[in-house]
């Protein structure tokens, strides 16, 4: 299992499937903002948001390692999705 920056997408992957609608796959990724977006949007569009959580775990897993990186990991980005 390739490691990407310390952070693997597996494990993010698996967070945002499971735990997605609290942004923990974000804290995992050190996007701090992001996880706080992703609690307020799941709280204001009562879960609809969690859907769309649910969707980049998946797209996550079936990513490259290479694609991981560069999207989540070596990204400047204070919020990336998908």
């Amino acid at each position: 299992m390739a490691q990407a920056g310390g952070k693997e997408k597996v494990v993010a992957g698996l967070l945002a499937i499971f735990l997605g609608w609290l942004g923990i796959h974000y804290f995992y990724l050190g996007k701090t903002t992001a996880g706080i977006i992703t609690i307020v949007l799941s709280a204001c569009t009562c879960g609809i948001w969690s859907l769309l959580m649910l969707v980049q775990g998946i797209l996550m897993l079936t990513m490259s390692d290479a694609d991981f990186e560069e999207k989540y990991v070596d990204n400047e980005k204070t919020f990336p999705l998908f």
